[in-house]
């Protein structure tokens, strides 16, 4: 390691690598489906060892403060390497090994600028299944398909600005239905939107208070309406 954090991504089987047994449920964003946190008829593991629990390890190109999420056969993560962390990564891993399957880098066009105990990928990516969508503390948010190839990009801090603070941004995406909700809260210029997942373009854009804030958005019912 020289001078540059580098993070592992672990994955829990419930089991010794070596017995893996049918493929637990997709956790597809930030707290599982729905941002709940729940993961349906699964165990808490309380001990972690190369003899129980962990299936493999691998490094990642950079910092990364986000969580992995599952979808199908990849566990896709994010990262963020350069001098100036102005270099953004999503990684595609094979579920089952380990083993990179893509990766797909871009250049950070917001500030890089982010708490020394968190990374400019600080967001956890989010997924349909059909396409991938990461939300970095740069303000850069991409949309990719299932092999990488990436479908649209928006530069929201070319577009605002005055969106961003001093110690990173940390939200993460949500997808609801075929739209992905972003939050980004600042004192600045903050506001949440709602983006078309085919085009990249707005669907709707909602301002909000000027306060720091690093939650992520979630689905809820409210008087009887989602």
């Amino acid at each position: 390691m020289t001078g540059r954090l580098r993070q592992v991504v672990v994955v829990c089987w419930g089991c010794l690598a070596a017995s893996i047994p049918a493929r637990a449920a997709d956790w597809p964003e930030f707290r599982g489906p729905g941002g709940r946190g729940v993961a349906a008829g699964e165990t808490i593991r309380t001990g972690w060892s190369a003899a129980e629990g962990i299936a493999w390890k691998t490094d990642l190109p950079g910092r990364s403060a986000s969580s992995p999420i599952v979808v199908g056969e990849l566990v896709v993560t994010t990262a963020s390497s350069g001098s100036r962390q102005d270099r953004l990564h999503v990684i595609a891993l094979d579920r089952a090994t380990g083993r990179r399957r893509w990766e797909r880098t871009i250049w950070a066009t917001g500030r890089t600028l982010c708490h020394p105990t968190s990374a400019v990928a600080a967001g956890t990516p989010a997924s349909d299944g059909r396409r991938i969508v990461a939300l970095f503390s740069s303000c850069d948010l991409v949309c990719l398909d299932m092999t990488g190839r990436l479908l649209w990009q928006r530069n929201l801090a070319v577009e605002r600005p005055r969106a961003g603070n001093d110690v990173g941004m940390g939200s993460s995406p949500r997808i609801i239905g075929d739209v992905a909700v972003i939050q980004l809260d600042c004192q600045g210029d903050p506001f949440a939107a709602g983006i078309d997942l085919e085009s990249g373009d707005d669907r709707w854009v909602c301002p909000r208070d000027r306060v720091a804030s690093w939650s992520s958005p979630l689905p809820v019912e409210f008087t009887g309406r989602p």
